[in-house]
Parts: structure tokens; sequence; C-alpha cells
């Protein structure tokens, strides 16, 4: 029969088993996938040149003269040609994406607008916050916490999505946008609760009001 002692004893004897540390993953900040996988995006180019600055021998492991010979030793020099033809196409398509999606942006309006329901009564309407990547519903629920009033997704008469927010709000809706987009076009890093709003040009911001039509007298 074991004794303690002997159990304690043999107990000791095992390897000491340790916690195995976690994987750390690298990854392109310009296409968001591995640099091993980053010529499947559409960026190939701006990869490249963001992984030989930020970490020179990972690009000599993927993209040096070696490693593209023993990559491409095996093709023919029509492949080559034609899969380097056809990756320049496919960053040509995504950067003329890219650009549209530009131009859109900063010809989009963002329309504040305060509506008289009836004397002293007010809610406050935000339309074309979407075509600046703002969530309507994250939005809505934003507006409906800071201002403890009642804040939905709606479509306007003319069929378009916008956030309606009990009460005469519109000055403060405007300075949370302009607060979220501190530091420029791009939005900087934006203010701890209004990431939300984060993206959003200030300057594509317009305020307007819309009174209650006086009805007729008898």
């Amino acid at each position: 029969m074991a004794t303690a002692a002997t159990t304690a004893d043999a107990s000791s004897t095992q390897p000491e088993k340790r916690a195995t540390p976690p994987v750390q993953m690298f990854y392109c900040s310009v296409c968001t996938y591995p640099p091993e996988f980053c010529e499947f995006g559409n960026s190939l180019s701006k990869c490249k040149e963001w992984l030989q600055s930020e970490s020179p021998d990972l690009y000599d492991k993927y993209y040096s003269d070696e490693a593209l010979k023993a990559k491409l030793g095996t093709i023919s020099q029509e492949a080559q040609s034609k899969l380097e033809e056809e990756t320049a196409k496919k960053e040509a398509k995504a950067e003329a994406k890219a650009d549209a999606a530009l131009k859109k942006k900063l010809a989009s309006q963002v329309v504040i607008k305060r509506i008289e329901r009836n004397k002293r009564k007010f809610v406050t309407s935000v339309r074309g916050l979407e075509a600046f990547g703002v969530d309507l519903k994250k939005a809505a629920k934003l507006f409906a916490q800071k201002f403890a009033t009642g804040g939905s997704v709606t479509k306007n008469a003319a069929g378009i999505d916008e956030i309606v927010v009990q009460g005469d709000v519109s000055q403060e809706i405007y300075d949370m946008i302009a607060e979220a987009n501190e530091g420029g076009r791009d939005g900087g890093k934006g203010k701890k609760g209004l990431d939300v709003l984060k993206g959003v040009l200030v300057d594509n911001v317009e305020m307007v009001e819309e009174k209650r039509k006086k009805e007729p007298e008898q």
C-alpha cells in the first residue's frame, strides 16, 4: 500500500505543466490580412510598402528576390506576366472604388432638423449619417441615452431613413458630432462613448428648422 510520502515523492518527479503562451498574430494594417495573404487582397503594392517599413525581415521573407524566385520558379514567363497584370488591374479597380466612395462622402450632407410639433414641444430629426458609415440604430441609442428620451430610426415622407429624437436637442447633437470628430476630416480617434459618430465631416452638417404650420382661423 502506497504511503503519503511515496505519493508525494512520485508527484514531485512529474514534469511541471506550463500554460502555452498565446500566439501573437501579425496583421497588415492596409488589408488586415496576415502578410502572407496580402497578395489575395486588392492593395498589394501598398501592403508591400507598409510591410517593408514595419517589418523588413518579413518583407524579405515574402518579397525578396530570392523569395520571389523560389515562388515563381515553376511558373512560366507568360504566367508571371499575366499574374502581374491581373494584380495591377485589381489594385486600379480598388483605388477607383475608394476614390468614388470618398467623392460620394465629400458630397453627402447630414441634416439636423428641429421640428416644432405644437406649442413648446419639439422633436429633432437627423438624416444622412449612414453616408459616413454611421450605424443609425447605434446612433439612435446613443442619443436616447444621452438625453434620457425617446430615439428611433424611422422613414420620413420621402422614404429615407432618419433618426428621430424627442425634444429640442439639435445643437447638442451637432456638438456631439463635432466632438466625436475632433482631429480633422478622417475623424481622428474620436471621443470615448462617441465613436459611433466617428467619420462624419462636420463641415457637411447642416442645421435647419421646421416650424409648425399655423392652423387657419375659423
